[in-house]
């Protein structure tokens, strides 16, 4: 290789958003696709298991997110291995096919265990389509702009499945469960997959920060990003805690805004205040990551979601749920970049995306057993007994982070 192939190939690997603006913005606009997948479920489904199905038991309601959490899970861990192997785009090509026939079985299911396989498929490709998005962008910015790539990256998720979920209710309630709001849903699919055809691939962007990096590569990642380091297994905790109150906040908070009287366009409309205020906030806490405490984040946006989270039970009002959305959807808009910024930079570039698989691995198991425990606990003792056991698991959560993690300068 001469002179000049070898510098063109160093212009083109040049770490940077500023250097890389055109891909990252491209994926910034493809994450918001996958989050609106998600996100047209979000408000309808308790209503659709219940109305279309008959379902009663909020254990089998919630049946389907322990499905997704599971698939989904399962996929990041080995999505993160892949990413090396056979390519961040292919990848996020393979989640789009997947997810396609999705929208489809939903329209036609005669049986609710097409509506949980469905929902399998999903989260398999909820867990391509995101982890490598988030992998390409950490590898296209470099160290100095992680925390705003990621909470970039995690706006466009996020704001979108708030705005679907908006969309969804309103599509419902007009048109009904089905057809209209899940061929919305295959239109959204079919944009995101057509736009993933524009997207290059990244794996020599990581060989060009993997040279001269200081930070060694370690053995068993998967056992020190989930027990043995301190810093990376206090996040990646905090991580599942944050997706397991989301899963019963998903499965949940419709039924618990039924029993206390709530039409369904009010339910859509405080279901989606949430994940938008989430979504929108990692405008301002991504950037906060490269500068503030990541511990501190941390604790307190764990912190405030278990506080919001008690808070559900005594709320009355449409005003009161709809402040305690606002808190809930701006603590998790502090901790969720926070969580991906601290995991890559503990990491050594050829092992992160193996690293980041690892916590999303648990972090989305998160919404399998929060579905799980919640809808069983929601059956035995009540949906508020539920709701309390969920906020004190997150306020437990916040203590580990604070006890545990050591602060970023300190970091082994």
């Amino acid at each position: 290789m001469d002179l000049c192939e070898v510098n063109r190939k160093n212009v083109e690997t040049q770490l940077g958003l500023r250097q890389n603006w055109r891909q990252f913005s491209l994926l910034v606009l493809i994450n918001a696709f996958v989050g609106g997948m998600i996100g047209m479920e979000r408000s309808i489904f308790p209503d659709f298991a219940s109305e279309v199905f008959g379902l009663e038991s909020h254990a089998a309601m919630l049946s389907f997110i322990v499905a997704f959490g599971l698939s989904k899970a399962g996929t990041n861990y080995f999505s993160g291995r892949f990413a090396n192997r056979y390519g961040r785009r292919n990848l996020l090509l393979f989640g789009w096919a997947l997810v396609l026939p999705v929208p489809i079985m939903l329209n036609f299911a005669d049986s609710w265990a097409w509506i949980v396989l469905s929902n399998v498929l999903l989260g398999i490709s909820q867990g391509l389509t995101w982890s490598s998005t988030v992998v390409m962008k950490i590898d296209l910015v470099g160290e100095k702009n992680r925390g705003l790539a990621m909470g970039l990256n995690e706006f466009a998720g996020y704001l979108a499945v708030g705005l679907a979920a908006v969309l969804s209710a309103y599509l419902a309630s007009k048109f009904g469960m089905r057809p209209i709001p899940f061929w919305t849903m295959l239109g959204i699919g079919l944009l995101g997959f057509i736009l993933s055809f524009l997207v290059s691939d990244t794996r020599a962007f990581v060989k060009a920060e993997a040279n001269g990096k200081d930070l060694p590569e370690r053995k068993g990642v998967f056992w020190n990003t989930t027990f043995k380091d301190k810093m990376l297994s206090s996040v990646t905790q905090a991580g599942l805690v944050n997706n397991l109150n989301d899963g019963m906040i998903w499965g949940l908070l419709p039924v618990l805004l039924i029993t206390r009287g709530f039409e369904l366009g009010e339910i859509g409309k405080i279901a989606s205040i949430y994940p938008i205020l989430w979504g929108f906030g990692q405008l301002a806490t991504g950037k906060m990551a490269d500068h503030f405490s990541k511990k501190w984040m941390l604790f307190w946006g764990m912190f405030v979601q278990g506080v919001a989270i008690l808070g559900l039970v005594w709320a009355d009002s449409i005003y009161a749920y709809t402040v305690l959305s606002v808190i809930l959807g701006l603590g998790t808009a502090v901790v969720y970049p926070t969580f991906l910024t601290a995991i890559a930079g503990g990491s050594h570039p050829i092992q992160r995306a193996e690293s980041l698989g690892t916590f999303r691995f648990w972090r989305d198991l998160g919404y399998a057993i929060g579905a799980l425990v919640s809808g069983v606990m929601a059956d035995q003792f009540g949906i508020d007994s539920a709701v309390i056991l969920i906020g004190i698991v997150t306020l437990i959560s916040s203590l580990i982070i604070g006890i545990r993690m050591p602060s970023w300068e300190n970091r082994d």
